[in-house]
């Protein structure tokens, strides 16, 4: 039975349960077999979201806008798919496929005909978020997609803050960048703050928004701290990964993108625009990121 359009869709397995809101396809909460939460609570006096899905862009365009040939057009941050209704396309105890597809609003703003459909899938102790956007349309579309989640920290298992830290499965010995105060990628480069493998937590890392790699080589992180249960966030093909929070705040976003935000400066057609995915007329794109409970 397909549930009502705007009821959360709940996944449920004997380690996790999972809660997904229509609005935006976002994961609104994610639970261990406890019932302890894992996911920030999308506080709206912090920061109100939890695990928004970005497209079709990651980040912001200079000056809100973007150049398409002879025309231009506005995109927010991160552009609108959080904000849209999608459809539930199919949903059981274990899976549930959301579509948002292009209508008069959107094409206000990306004159792009598409699907982008968002798959959940939990099994035991991880949960898999598949995005794929197809093409509907007859020409090359330029569009990025990224993953927001927003994990509690400290996670539910009695350390404190400051123990937490996020292993990355291989060394990342290159620089890092950052964002001015408008969201634009920065030209400088940074050196990195993993030290062996390990980004220690802090609130200082992210006076200046988000840290950004740019040239990230693992293909999963765990989060956590040394005693108790971690997070494992594995992204398998992201070029990008964003790590994200406020100062003081008990979130802690680990992000993998196929997209970044406009380079301070740019004026390219949005076809060039830094990391967009040219998508030709009838073909798809997808990507995967799973989130797994480790004991």
């Amino acid at each position: 039975m397909t549930p009502p359009p705007d009821a959360f869709v709940r996944l449920s397995s004997d380690a996790l349960s999972a809660d997904i809101d229509p609005k935006g396809a976002q994961l609104s909460a994610l639970r261990d077999r406890d019932a302890r939460d894992l996911l920030w609570n999308g506080d709206p006096a912090v920061w109100a979201g939890r695990a928004p899905i970005l497209f079709p862009i990651v980040g912001v365009l200079v000056g809100g806008n973007y150049r398409l040939g002879s025309k231009t057009y506005s995109l927010p941050r991160h552009g609108f798919a959080r904000n849209r209704m999608f459809s539930v396309e199919s949903a059981n105890p274990s899976a549930a496929v959301f579509r948002l597809s292009d209508d008069e609003e959107t094409l206000r703003v990306y004159p792009f005909h598409f699907n982008l459909d968002i798959r959940f899938q939990l099994s035991g102790s991880t949960l898999s978020v598949t995005a794929a956007i197809r093409n509907r349309g007859d020409e090359t579309m330029p569009a990025s997609i990224g993953f927001h989640p927003a994990f509690r920290w400290p996670l539910p298992y009695g350390q404190e803050r400051a123990a937490h830290f996020i292993e990355f499965a291989t060394e990342e010995p290159d620089p890092v960048r950052r964002l001015d105060a408008a969201g634009l990628l920065t030209p400088d480069r940074h050196a990195t703050p993993i030290v062996q493998r390990r980004l220690m937590l802090q609130d200082s890392l992210f006076a200046d928004d988000a840290l950004i790699l740019d040239r990230v080589r693992s293909r999963s992180v765990v989060y956590g701290s040394a005693a108790g249960p971690r997070l494992q966030v594995s992204f398998a093909d992201a070029p990008y990964l964003g790590i994200w929070s406020k100062p003081g705040a008990h979130f802690i976003c680990i992000e993998p993108w196929h997209g970044i935000s406009d380079a301070a400066g740019f004026s390219e057609d949005f076809h060039d625009k830094l990391g967009m995915n040219l998508i030709t007329a009838g073909s798809s794109f997808s990507t995967i990121m799973a989130m797994s409970l480790l004991r």
